[in-house]
């Protein structure tokens, strides 16, 4: 079975996506239980967020109700409007007098235009229904890979090759699960893959960059404050430039999420030992991220296959 997000208990994912009469994107929500803190660490020059700023340890709120990944670019951001919405209807938000403030960061790729129409992207509606396919799936469920949700309209390469969505998870002593889940939008290729590009009879496109973005959540049940999971989003894109070839271009606009549940307490016993334990932690969460980022191309790589399209990765 293919280890994934969802290994990290509590954690869920929900797809929404539409493909053909111009549409060729969606929208990815990764909904944790209550009471999750989060951060997370943009490195790329090109990106669209929502809300980042929220996750700042210096800042008011330390949990994540949801974290949205998108596509539609920039216009596509309003999807995380959707899963607030829903999250609030749950009760699940900060408080506040008279209701609740859900903390809901969200990020995008771009994908505006790949299925033939610009204006075709997600939406507020796309973003709630994708909430709700989250809370609605089970406990450790499988997660869909490849051309689904925010890696619907996902190209690496330059755009010549189909990219997709692909998650990972890596178990560690004492119960701790690290999981990742990966939108692979990328200028670049995976490593060692240029012969495969050479075999498909492809060439790379003249002009400038294709406007791009990998987007990451990183998921442990490990009990970390909202600096700890700061230090492992930054650690975690480590695992970007393993497996992307450039990566953190002025053309991507690569941002990882960090998400930790809070189940497991992690070795503290002394200096020492925490630094150890976090180190350990934030070493997998780069392999985990690696790891999942090559998922996401080796999937979409068989359903294009199989779809009887472009061989090697699929050209769109």
């Amino acid at each position: 079975m293919t280890s994934k997000i969802t290994d990290v208990p509590g954690i869920r994912v929900g797809h929404v996506q539409r493909a053909g009469e111009g549409w060729l994107s969606g929208v990815t929500v990764v909904l944790p239980p209550p009471g999750t803190v989060g951060s997370v660490d943009v490195r790329g020059g090109g990106p669209g967020t929502h809300e980042t700023d929220a996750l700042d340890p210096t800042t008011l709120v330390p949990t994540v109700d949801a974290v949205v990944l998108t596509g539609g670019s920039a216009f596509g951001l309003i999807t995380a409007h959707g899963a607030q919405r829903w999250c609030e209807e749950q009760g699940r938000g900060f408080a506040v007098p008279g209701g609740v403030v859900p903390i809901v960061p969200a990020a995008a790729i771009f994908d505006l235009g790949r299925g033939g129409d610009f204006a075709a992207r997600p939406d507020e509606a796309m973003g709630y229904e994708a909430a709700a396919a989250a809370a609605a799936s089970s406990e450790h469920a499988d997660v869909g890979r490849g051309n689904i949700g925010g890696g619907t309209g996902a190209v690496i390469g330059r755009g010549a090759f189909k990219g997709g969505v692909g998650t990972s998870s890596i178990t560690l002593d004492g119960g701790v699960v690290v999981g990742a889940l990966a939108v692979v939008n990328a200028l670049g290729m995976p490593f060692g893959t240029s012969s495969r590009r050479a075999e498909s009879g492809s060439s790379e496109p003249a002009g400038p960059p294709a406007l791009n973005t990998t987007l990451v959540v990183v998921a442990t049940n490990a009990v970390l404050d909202p600096a700890e999971c700061k230090r492992t989003a930054g650690a975690a894109h480590a695992g970007l430039a393993r497996a992307l070839n450039p990566s953190h271009t002025l053309a991507d606009g690569d941002t990882v999420f960090a998400l930790a549940t809070g189940a497991v307490g992690l070795d503290r016993s002394s200096e020492q030992a925490r630094q150890v334990s976090l180190i350990t932690l934030q070493s997998a969460a780069a392999d985990a991220v690696r790891l999942a980022v090559l998922d996401g191309v080796e999937a979409a790589e068989s359903i294009t296959t199989a779809a009887g399209t472009f061989a090697a990765y699929g050209a769109v």
